[in-house]
């Protein structure tokens, strides 16, 4: 009903004025209407009290866009200024959305100022007269109370003059804008700056065009006539398918008849088959019991065959067994006999072995006689020697004695001389001991402080270069990275460049807290940060080109880029002597500050120079607020419970170049002046170890000469003393003759144990000759046995084959047996059963059929009809059922036929009403069209300008163009040669003609003299005045930046200063507005 009403409001306020024109009248006559209209406006104006119902009264703002607190703006009846530099177009935002308007394209809760919670609009209607709505219940004003949360839900609360909330249903807010005939989206009620300054620099013909249609409402009718035509096609198309429908309809009753008269056919098919099947088992029963019998027949033929040759295999295998005992018991004979002669062979064996014993003592006994012997004759021998030394070893005695001492004085000295030595060594051996110690330490600071020389040389000449090059401070590939990242960027790779390394956006604002930066930061400072995964790969890449794969490479931070850095007042720690790490640097980049806020908390770590300090905040007392640990000013890290020192004396990353090339070419001079003292004091040394050594040497060379004198007094002294002659027994004259007698019987004891010896080995022969000839028997026997064993095996193999083959023809011969019984016991199973389905086959069909096929074959044909008419019975089920199916069909068949002739009557109909649509349309539209050119020529005359207006409704085009003089004063060009300014003023009358057009009753309009010169705007505000005054019972609120102080006071008129707004709350991102967007 709203929309008929909106579509209708034209023309009911053009039939409420008498002024519609007749479509087919002349232009003059058309004219002239319209100019007696405007007099009727007036003479209305004079009689209708000013400002009876839905103008706004007042507007208030709590919490809304810029604005903490505005209002009540209190506006006048007729012409209300608003003027201010900031916050002024939220007066008019917030009417739109108060009155339940769209929000601009932005999300409603942008509205909400900053911090808060919600926002409020609070828009007072007056509602006076005699068209007032439900003034019982709201009284002579309505506010509309509209609550915007941060989360972007809004509440609607309808209130009485006395501001009690009567209701708080969108829908009432709905009805009483009908009511008050108020449309907040139409550009014409309320024309916002945005919306506004497009129009009034809008130079298209076509979008002027546009806005006139959306403005009257003329699209919206457009829209209907092509819903019409929309909803024409749908019901072809409907046609169309119901036609198809009756065709497919008209089939299915078709087929439906032919399955009927189908299944019929294949259920007395289905009778048949039974009967041919019933005799078909008879049949083929009786062929199985034929030969069943003529299979038992031949099985008992096979019954007499296995029997006899079970007997000959019996037979045989006694034959076999008899044989195989015979056998059996002379191998046991041979056996025994092997094992008598076995042990006759053992005990012969044992004599000779007895035998070679005894003639072996015998021989050890003989040996002993003959050493013996040998012992008495070498003792006869040294007897007579013993007589010629006792004479010579007297007189060597007193000469040995002599030659022992003088050597053993000799000793003596060599031994003083090496006692002294000993100990000059032991004192060398110390020195040097203690210079090699010395030396080698010296060696290692030497050493040591070359490295450190180096390191710093090194460092000195990268601080040199990085003179030209800062940027080489981090790492020398950094620069040429940075030039390929600027490369790629401009390749377009990057959807947004890489930032890095992190260092280079870093500046401290105390030098002295650069280590403890640096011990907090450490890898961090050469990282990079990427906004996407994507320029995370092409950094990757890029980076592959200057790191070798077994150099570590900067790390990559993978975070969306903002703009902003983090608010971190709530978690940051507080210390009022000591700052932050985040506090402490100049970050040039909010993207550098937020991922180190991230990646290492630095807005959690305080610096504080002295360790005890540190040590006395953070562990001698509770640690500051937020505060997770400490870094001092040399790079210790101090945590609540621990203390990590520092391996580095200065920063690498964070220095003054100038200052740190300085330190080190001083720090170079005194390493090499250090080098320089260590290496002197390590030649000395050297030359110090060289003579000890050598004199040492010459030392132990002497050593080593007295030793082997030493050495060889005492050889020949101990060579002295062992020629002491010793107590030696001399042997007398008895004890020769003594030796001669023991070797007489010495020799007699040996020729007995010959003759002994000679016996035992003639003994030996004889046992050895027995033992042969009894070894020669046990072979002969064992060859025999070895003989009848080959053949009792042989008739072993004979006796198992023999055994199975019984065992066989047992097993054939029994299973022969049993399965001819199973055949007999199914013949008289397979006799009854012929019997009952002779009866059951009579029962079915009591005359006998002949049957050709197989049961296989019938069961087949059976299956396929049981299977097809189940398959009709799925579809059209039973008998009753397809007849059932088949009314159906014919009803549907004519019921669809009816709907059909419906709908072609309803597109005979819709086809009428397109065209009676379509010629309102035109005349509306032509109407319209006719009311904008007169109402624009009546103002251009009254304001003593010149100008034109021309609608091309075949091109959908609307040129207008306003130029100042009147009559041939003014020369009117192509409007598209025209100025800025000319084009706005020309819109702006275009807009002034849309006001006439419409209906509302209140107009807003903001910034409307922003795009016009001095002289236009003092035409325009003198037009709309007098549209105001010719207009009383209309309300116009016109917001403008500029000042008004040329106006002349007057009761219709309303000037309104709104103060600015804060700097500090942020803009809405307004986008452009589309149509089809709702709240």
């Amino acid at each position: 009903m709203a929309e008929r009403k909106e579509d209708l409001g034209p023309l009911a306020a053009e039939k409420a004025q008498g002024a519609e024109p007749e479509p087919g009248g002349e232009l003059a006559e058309d004219q002239e209407g319209v100019l007696s209209q405007g007099v009727s406006h007036g003479s209305a104006a004079s009689r209708l009290p000013i400002g009876e119902i839905g103008i706004v009264e007042s507007i208030q703002l709590e919490n809304f866009m810029c604005h903490a607190m505005l209002g009540p703006v209190k506006f006048g009846p007729n012409v209300n200024f608003v003027v201010g530099q900031r916050g002024k177009s939220a007066l008019l935002t917030a009417l739109i959305l108060g009155l339940g308007g769209k929000s601009l394209g932005s999300p409603l809760k942008e509205f909400v100022k900053d911090g808060e919670a919600s926002a409020n609009i609070l828009i007072t209607l007056s509602n006076r007269g005699e068209n007032a709505y439900k003034p019982d219940s709201y009284g002579s004003s309505i506010i509309v109370h509209q609550c915007i949360s941060v989360n972007g839900t809004v509440s609607y609360k309808l209130k009485d003059q006395a501001g009690s909330v009567v209701t708080s249903k969108k829908a009432e807010l709905t009805d009483i804008l009908e009511h008050f005939n108020i449309r907040v989206d139409n550009p014409m009620t309320i024309l916002q700056q945005e919306m506004g300054r497009q129009l009034l620099q809008a130079r298209s013909d076509g979008d002027r065009y546009k806005f006139f249609l959306k403005v009257t409402q003329l699209d919206q009718m457009h829209n209907d006539y092509l819903c019409i035509l929309e909803r024409k096609a749908r019901t072809q198309d409907q046609i169309e398918q119901g036609e198809k429908q009756l065709q497919e309809l008209k089939q299915q009753g078709i087929e439906v008849e032919q399955c009927f008269q189908s299944m019929a056919a294949s259920r007395k098919r289905l009778e048949d088959l039974k009967h041919e099947m019933a005799w078909a088992i008879v049949n083929e029963s009786e062929r199985q019991i034929e030969d069943m019998i003529s299979n038992i027949s031949i099985g008992d033929q096979d019954t007499v065959r296995l029997s006899q040759k079970l007997e000959a295999s019996e037979a045989k295998f006694n034959e076999t067994d008899k044989k195989f005992k015979e056998i059996q018991e002379n191998l046991e004979q041979l056996n025994k006999e092997t094992t008598e002669l076995e042990t006759e062979s053992i005990q012969a064996r044992d004599h000779v072995n007895r035998k070679e014993k005894a003639y072996e003592k015998a021989e050890e006994l003989y040996n002993s006689f003959q050493d013996e012997l040998k012992q008495l004759e070498k003792a006869k021998e040294r007897c007579n020697q013993m007589e010629e030394l006792k004479r010579s070893m007297e007189q060597s005695k007193l000469e040995k004695q002599g030659k022992i001492a003088m050597l053993q004085e000799q000793l003596n000295n060599y031994k003083d001389q090496e006692n002294a030595l000993i100990q000059e060594v032991g004192y060398l051996q110390e020195a040097i001991e203690k210079d090699t110690e010395e030396h080698s330490r010296l060696k290692g600071d030497c050493a040591e402080v070359q490295q450190i020389l180096r390191d710093k040389q090194q460092q000195l000449n990268q601080l040199k270069d990085c003179k030209t090059s800062p940027l080489k401070v981090f790492e020398p590939q950094i620069p040429a990275l940075l030039e390929a990242i600027d490369n790629a960027h401009r390749q377009g790779l990057f959807s947004t460049k890489p930032k890095g390394p992190l260092g280079a956006y870093i500046h401290l604002q105390d030098p002295e807290f650069a280590l403890a930066v640096e011990s907090c930061l450490k890898d961090l400072l050469l990282a990079f940060c990427c906004n996407s995964y994507k320029d995370e790969q092409v950094l990757q890449t890029l980076m592959k080109r200057f790191y070798p794969i077994d150099c570590p490479r900067p790390q990559i931070i993978v975070s969306a880029f903002k703009n902003e850095i983090y608010d971190v007042t709530g978690r940051a720690a507080y210390h009022p002597e000591f700052p932050t790490v985040l506090t402490a640097l100049q970050i040039d980049d909010a993207v550098v500050a937020n991922a180190l806020i991230d990646m290492r908390g630095i807005e959690s770590v305080l610096l504080i120079k002295s360790n005890s300090l540190a040590r006395t905040v953070m562990q001698a007392q509770k640690p500051p607020k937020n505060c997770s640990e400490v870094f001092t000013a040399d790079g210790d890290q101090v945590f609540e419970r621990r203390y990590y020192s520092c391996d580095k004396s200065r920063p690498t990353y964070l220095i003054d170049v100038e200052v740190e090339i300085g330190h080190l070419e001083k720090d170079v001079e005194d390493t090499d002046a250090q080098l320089s003292v260590f290496q002197q004091r390590a030649y000395s040394l050297e030359n110090d170890i060289r003579k000890n050594e050598n004199t040492m040497n010459s030392y132990h060379l002497h050593l080593k000469e007295l030793a082997i004198r030493v050495i060889k007094l005492n050889i020949q002294i101990s060579e002295l003393e062992k020629e002491e002659p010793q107590s030696i027994g001399f042997l007398t004259l008895e004890k020769a003759r003594e030796i001669k007698r023991q070797m007489e019987q010495v020799k007699e004891k040996m020729k007995v144990q010959m003759e002994e010896m000679n016996n035992l080995r003639k003994e030996i022969v004889d046992a050895e000759q027995r033992h042969e000839s009894i070894k020669a028997k046990i072979h002969k026997v064992q060859e025999l046995s070895e003989s009848v064993r080959q053949e009792l095996n042989q008739i072993n193999l004979e006796m198992d084959s023999e055994k199975r083959s019984v065992r066989h023809y047992q097993d054939r011969l029994t299973h022969h047996t049993n399965s001819l019984q199973v055949k007999k016991e199914d013949l008289t199973k397979k006799e009854k059963e012929l019997e009952k389905e002779i009866a059951q086959a009579k029962y079915i069909c009591p005359e006998r059929k002949e049957i050709e096929k197989t049961t296989a074959a019938l069961d087949k044909e059976i299956t396929f009809l049981k299977q097809k008419i189940q398959s009709e019975n799925t579809r059209h089920r039973s008998r009753e059922e397809i007849i059932r199916q088949f009314q159906q069909i014919k009803e549907r068949y004519h019921s669809l036929d009816v709907k059909v002739k419906n709908l072609r009557n309803c597109i005979k109909s819709l086809d009428q009403t397109s065209v009676q649509k379509y010629e309102i349309y035109q005349q509306f539209r032509r109407s319209l069209a006719l009311r904008c050119r007169l109402y624009f020529d009546n103002l251009i005359a009254q304001s003593a300008l010149s100008g034109e207006m021309r609608f091309d409704h075949t091109n959908e085009t609307l040129s207008i163009r306003v130029q100042r003089g009147e009559g041939n004063t003014a020369v009117l060009g192509n409007t598209e040669l025209q100025s800025g300014s000319e084009n706005s003023f020309s819109n702006f009358f275009f807009i002034l003609t849309l006001w006439y057009i419409t209906e509302g009753p209140f107009r807003c309009l903001d910034a409307f003299d922003s795009f016009l010169d001095p002289g236009s705007r003092r035409i325009a505000l003198n037009i709309i005045l007098k549209i105001a005054h010719s207009q009383q019972f209309r309300q116009f609120i016109l917001l403008t930046p500029q000042s008004l102080s040329f106006l002349s006071q007057s009761p219709l008129i309303k000037i309104l200063h709104i103060p600015d707004a804060e700097r500090d709350q942020r803009t809405l991102p307004f986008r452009a507005v589309k149509e089809e967007e709702e709240d």
